[in-house]
């Protein structure tokens, strides 16, 4: 292949000078026309002996596409990346989701930006607004809003949208959703085929739909077992804070739980760390919602209905690219199934409960 002349005694092909290497350099040293370059670094690959040129022409000069100038040029106005906002980045079930999200994006030769809205309605908007004005190809949400209507309004209108974890309100567009109710009753379900009848729930916030869904569930399975749900033994409103108070309160109800169902992973640790101040491990049957790190290594392991956050995050990212892609066809909904993972907390047998959880030594085994 020839090189850059570098005639003038100021730059060769790998841009010694300083200067970004063009899209004009890498024309000159392939010996294609510019237009030519240009389609192969959006996508059309055209005739192979010129692609392999060009390709070779970007290696040695270290091309790399200006993104923003594409962007502002471009009739599409793509800018190969998408924007995602959920609750919180540093929970580990909405960062395995955000890896679902890159693993289809990088495939596409797109970016992800994320953020938290940390369940603030407001700080979602304003990051939906933000995301936009950086012009994003489309954005995936977990939503926070009661109201998710002002991603169709303004600026935000056109944009291609797939929600993820929770659905929209106020808003048809793609979702994709764990079996919450589904799960939960699977929990219950468990829980009752081994004798408990009376089994807490510890959960979130009630207005947020995972939440309302995983009690729903856990609701529908008292009542098709023929079972009162007695409301002192849910206790909603809960973060991780809350929820060890709520644990260590429950051995005081008139009629004590002899096991625990808690909604989401954050609170499963919280509640873990509480029967153990308790030293109730052993006394109380447990299930987590979500799996959360270690379960399996505890004394005793944790019984978890596990989610699959990376195909929740792949599925919406499957979903955006097809709407970024063109396609107009009616909404779609995707429910991924949830699986009960039985460990050793869930399989200790209903006895008499204790007045109190601690002290009195284990309930015996049968």
């Amino acid at each position: 292949m020839a090189r850059l002349a570098g005639g003038d005694g100021q730059h060769g092909p790998d841009g010694s000078d300083g200067r970004r290497p063009t899209m004009k350099d890498v024309a000159t040293l392939a010996r294609v026309s510019l237009s030519t370059v240009s389609r192969y670094v959006n996508g059309d690959p055209g005739r192979p002996d010129l692609a392999d040129r060009i390709q070779q022409a970007i290696d040695l000069l270290g091309y790399q596409r200006d993104l923003t100038a594409s962007n502002l040029r471009r009739a599409d106005r793509a800018s190969a990346s998408i924007g995602v906002v959920v609750a919180d980045v540093g929970n580990p079930f909405f960062a395995a989701v955000l890896r679902g999200v890159e693993e289809v994006a990088r495939a596409r030769g797109s970016i992800t930006v994320a953020a938290s809205s940390d369940e603030d309605p407001a700080r979602e908007r304003e990051l939906a607004t933000a995301l936009v004005a950086r012009r994003v190809d489309g954005l995936i949400v977990v939503p926070a809003a009661a109201d998710s209507s002002y991603l169709r309004a303004g600026r935000h209108s056109g944009l291609p949208l797939a929600f993820v974890d929770r659905p929209p309100r106020y808003l048809d567009a793609d979702t994709v959703l764990s079996d919450n109710a589904g799960g939960a009753a699977t929990a219950t379900r468990h829980l009752l085929d081994r004798g408990h009848t009376r089994i807490a729930f510890l959960g979130d916030h009630e207005r947020i739909f995972t939440c309302a869904e995983r009690l729903r569930g856990y609701r529908e399975a008292l009542t098709a077992a023929g079972l009162p749900v007695d409301p002192d033994l849910i206790r909603l409103d809960l973060d991780g804070t809350t929820t060890a108070a709520a644990t260590r309160d429950l051995p005081a109800r008139r009629d004590p739980p002899t096991a625990v169902l808690t909604s989401q992973n954050l609170l499963t640790i919280a509640a873990i760390h509480a029967l153990r101040g308790l030293g109730a491990q052993h006394r109380v049957a447990f299930i987590g919602f979500d799996d959360v790190p270690l379960a399996d290594a505890l004394e005793p392991s944790v019984t978890v209905i596990a989610q699959q956050p990376v195909t929740l995050g792949r599925r919406a990212a499957e979903l955006l690219f097809s709407r970024i892609d063109g396609y107009t066809g009616p909404t779609r909904s995707v429910v991924v199934d949830t699986e009960l993972v039985p460990r050793a907390s869930s399989e200790l047998p209903r006895g008499d409960p204790p007045a109190s959880w601690s002290g009195g030594g284990e309930y015996e085994r049968v």
